[in-house]
């Protein structure tokens, strides 16, 4: 049985280019929908650039954090097409 770990980056590599996922939503498609914090820790600590963790935000429309930083992960969306519409301030 997969772990949640192995659960999230499965939901995370099905993320197209373009497109972004929130934590919340990574969650709930890896079966624990109150697990977004997780979902996050989980991400920071990846390094395989096979699973497409920039394309993971807040559901506050924030892009959250990067294990690259945020300006990276900003730049990444950005060569993808992804409209980021509240920037706000980051961490």
């Amino acid at each position: 049985m997969p772990t949640f770990t192995e659960k999230v980056y499965k939901a995370v590599k099905q993320i197209p280019p373009g497109q972004v996922l929130t934590y919340k939503q990574a969650a709930t498609q890896a079966g624990n929908p109150k697990a977004s914090r997780a979902v996050g820790n989980i991400l920071h600590k990846n390094h395989n650039p096979s699973i497409p963790c920039h394309r993971v935000i807040r559901s506050n429309g924030q892009v959250g954090g990067y294990n690259k930083g945020t300006k990276e992960k900003i730049n990444i969306l950005k060569q993808e097409g992804v409209t980021l519409l509240l920037l706000g301030r980051q961490k």
